[in-house]
């Protein structure tokens, strides 16, 4: 009889203490009132809606902050209009396959890895080798063209060379500067070359089909003098036959990179088009040699809507490229004009002569050897 009687009375204290803690919970977790866009009457904070569960709070905060506001926000100066252009694609056609299938592939390898004997034995005894070079390959085949894509797209390449139209580059680009015999410059995605590493014709090299027609172009996006809509053309040749660059017809020879002191780091592009038939460019040709910047002001947009209906984007490599000595020699000895600086060039410090027998004058000849940190005394 005491038994169910004892059972009931610690049933009733649970269930008390389970109701009370929640009570605490939600009394102190709930948030209070409105929204804080909303107007809110705060002289009667007691007779305001109180939200009874995170999900309607949450719920009531999603809704206003999809609502339009009457007032400026920072989203509308920072987010990108999104027009139609942004969305065009002008590369080259690629079939798609189909996700299942990869992953099924990539199952059936990985099941073959783990039966391996020799696999597991040198994973064991840590003397498994990754071969690198079979990895490069597999991912310039496979998600390398996006990833290029992606980081064009944060350059801004795209916006100054096809007015915001994309396309990923298919076709492997290898460009490679020779600056000695043993020392190679390669061009990646964005690297740092310098203008005396790239002042001479690189190394071109892409897988072609025989009997293909492609056209190289290398531009400069951020060097033009007089006008920012415009560039400077360093080197273009179309008509390539296969992959023979020295086979096509140079319509503009190779020019050095002239970074102007000051203007910070350019961004040299070197793009790829796969032509469908011959093109012919003789009013486009300039002189050899070219030493007008005025010839060489160039577009890449206009030139690609001018030659759209045969040429197509395939390939993509640039880097980027700040001032130093050989720019000078650039702009005095081919362009033959004065260099433009724009960066303040301070003049060294005057030191004035010294005096052997000052007269009423400290020695203060030693001054001008001190520290940086230490104080001085005069112009010394």
């Amino acid at each position: 009889m005491a038994a169910p009687v004892l059972r009931a009375l610690l049933h009733g204290k649970w269930s008390s203490r389970t109701f009370s803690t929640t009570a605490v919970l939600c009394k102190r977790g709930v948030p209070l009132g409105p929204m804080p866009n909303e107007d809110i009457d705060v002289s009667n904070l007691a007779a305001l809606e109180k939200y009874r569960s995170f999900s309607r709070y949450f719920k009531v905060a999603e809704k206003e902050r999809k609502k339009l506001h009457w007032w400026p926000t920072y989203k509308k100066h920072i987010t990108p209009k999104q027009d139609e252009q942004a969305k065009i694609d002008i590369g080259l056609p690629y079939p798609r396959t189909q996700r299942a299938n990869v992953l099924k592939e990539r199952k059936a390898i990985r099941r073959q890895n783990l039966t391996n004997v020799e696999l597991e034995r040198a994973s064991r005894l840590r003397t498994l080798l990754i071969p690198l070079d079979e990895v490069k390959a597999e991912w310039e085949r496979t998600r390398g063209p996006y990833h290029k894509q992606r980081i064009a797209k944060h350059y801004g390449l795209y916006h100054d060379l096809f007015d915001d139209a994309t396309f990923v580059p298919r076709v492997l680009l290898r460009v490679e500067y020779d600056s000695d015999e043993e020392y190679v410059v390669p061009v990646y995605l964005g690297n740092l070359v310098t203008p005396t590493e790239a002042l001479n014709p690189p190394r071109v090299i892409f897988e072609a089909d025989e009997g293909s027609l492609w056209t190289l172009l290398f531009t400069n996006l951020d060097g033009h003098l007089c006008d920012t809509n415009m560039e400077y053309v360093h080197w273009l040749v179309t008509n390539i036959p296969g992959n023979k660059i020295e086979s096509g017809e140079e319509i503009c020879h190779y020019f050095p990179p002239f970074p102007a002191r000051g203007t910070g780091y350019h961004r040299y592009v070197f793009l790829l088009f796969k032509q469908t038939q011959p093109i012919d460019l003789t009013d486009d040709m300039r002189p050899v040699p070219c030493h007008s910047l005025k010839m060489r002001t160039f577009r890449t947009f206009d030139f690609y809507k001018k030659h759209q209906t045969v040429m197509t984007p395939a390939g993509l490599a640039f880097f980027q490229c700040q001032w130093d000595d050989s720019v000078t020699h650039v702009f005095h000895q081919l362009l033959h004009m004065k260099e433009p600086v724009f960066d303040f060039v301070r003049p060294p410090v005057y030191h004035p002569p010294q005096k052997k027998f000052p007269h009423r004058q400290p020695l203060r000849y030693l001054d001008r050897y001190r520290d940086s940190d230490e104080p001085t005394y005069g112009f010394y």
